[in-house]
């Protein structure tokens, strides 16, 4: 049954773009999207959502005894290696000495730094995603329009701002040109879980004052992956 709570209805949305639901649940769910169109395009949003957030990961590998149970079902045997390719503990040896050597070799290792994203929406329009934030392994922050965006008057500016504290206030990364990329340097904005970015319209050259001054039209907070 589809819930008439909306946060629910959005949280069904995104578990059946992910593939969670089957059957007779799954037919209902892709009826109602077929029928209602503000829920079509959340569908949308969360296959475009999936898919950016599933660029940033890396291949991960099967897991053990996938071959076997595939002989199984198929009757085709497995090849000797295969085994020993799945094998926990012939793994467990292999990356124990393997570690070892890193270790002798460069020193301690360290964990790998969280990778971030951030989907800027319209205010209040949580299926109308306009831009995504994706952040390079060095430390680059890239802002990618995902819609067509709307014709702004000339004699106003795009500004694109992050809060990283909130005793400081925001701060401006630079004006936007709408339907254009933009990449801005490591060295000039970090990025931390909760950290919130958004773009305003301002005036000519940007905004008069150190923080907006015009209505936003995107806003998010990055996303730790």
């Amino acid at each position: 049954m589809i819930p008439d709570n909306q946060e629910e209805q959005r949280l069904l949305i995104a578990e059946y773009v992910l593939g969670l639901h089957r059957g007779e649940q799954a037919v209902e769910i892709e009826r109602w999207l077929a029928e209602d169109e503000q829920a079509a395009r959340q569908a949308a949003y969360w296959r475009e959502h999936w898919v950016g957030a599933a660029e940033l990961l890396e291949p991960a590998r099967l897991p053990p005894g996938l071959w076997r149970r595939l002989a199984r079902e198929t009757g085709i045997a497995v090849p000797w290696w295969r085994g020993l390719w799945q094998s926990t503990p012939a793994w467990r040896f292999a990356s124990a000495a393997l570690l070892v050597a890193l270790v002798l070799a460069v020193g301690p290792l360290r964990q790998p730094a969280p990778v971030y994203t951030v989907v800027l929406q319209a205010p209040g329009e949580a299926a109308q995603p306009g831009w995504r934030i994706t952040v390079a392994d060095n430390g680059d922050l890239q802002l990618t329009p995902l819609a067509q965006q709307a014709d702004y008057r000339a004699d106003r500016s795009v500004q694109f701002w992050t809060l990283e504290n909130n005793a400081e206030g925001p701060r401006s990364l630079g004006l936007v040109e709408p339907g254009r990329s933009l990449v801005i340097p490591a060295e000039q904005v970090g990025v931390e879980s909760g950290q919130l970015f958004e773009l305003t319209l301002e005036p000519p050259g940007g905004s008069p004052e150190p923080r907006p001054t015009g209505p936003v039209l995107f806003i998010g907070r990055a996303v730790a992956l």
